[in-house]
């Protein structure tokens, strides 16, 4: 198996599939992924060509971006097949992107360190100064507001409310972003996860300070 051309078809693939994407969820979000991924697995062991396939594919079964979970997750199946990944790591890879997603934080935990390790670079995107501008991004994408004091954030919802239901950026923030530090799985994750958390916490008050609320 050559990994390393594997990589390089995989990235083509995957730049291919993300590039006409404005909700950020774009290819620089998935290399930042990668990248933070790779430096995770440094951290904290688990298999590099495992955490760098998933990582890079990460966002290919998503139905925001796509038709439906399992029409993207058989698309990852057959072009790791068809590239001669083997059969108990495209499994592996698999199982990864079935289960990683926040959903309304209704999923499974992860039950690989490999999986453990692209769920954590994957939420550390989604929060920090790039979490915040990646939060509008979507909102805007999906025709939502910025804030709304009539709209107050949701809890414990179901994945269709998570997925569907009437929101704000802002809301987002108290919907999922807040939630993520505590959501980490490795050590290295979470030491990385703190200040990202406290940076949105200073941003959310200094919005609210100047809405004069």
């Amino acid at each position: 198996m050559d990994k390393e051309n594997i990589i390089k078809k995989t990235k083509d693939f995957v730049q291919e599939h993300h590039q006409h994407d404005y909700s950020g969820h774009d290819w620089s979000h998935i290399m930042r992924v990668t990248y933070i991924a790779k430096s995770i697995s440094y951290h904290e062991g688990g298999n590099p060509f495992v955490v760098e396939i998933a990582a890079l594919m990460h966002d290919v079964p998503d139905e925001k971006l796509g038709s439906s979970e399992a029409e993207g997750l058989e698309k990852v199946d057959h072009f790791l097949k068809k590239n001669g990944v083997e059969d108990r790591i495209i499994r592996d890879i698999h199982h990864i992107l079935s289960t990683m997603s926040f959903k309304g934080g209704n999923r499974e935990p992860m039950n690989t360190l490999e999986g453990e390790i692209v769920q954590d670079a994957d939420r550390l995107d989604a929060i920090g100064a790039i979490g915040i501008a990646r939060a509008f991004a979507y909102s805007g994408a999906k025709g939502q507001p910025i804030y709304d004091p009539n709209l107050s954030p949701r809890d414990h919802m179901t994945y269709e409310e998570y997925r569907y239901g009437k929101s704000t950026a802002i809301n987002h923030f108290y919907e999922k972003l807040l939630k993520l530090k505590d959501g980490m799985n490795t050590k290295y994750g979470k030491k990385l996860a703190e200040e990202r958390h406290q940076f949105m916490v200073k941003y959310l008050e200094q919005f609210f300070a100047e809405q004069g609320m």
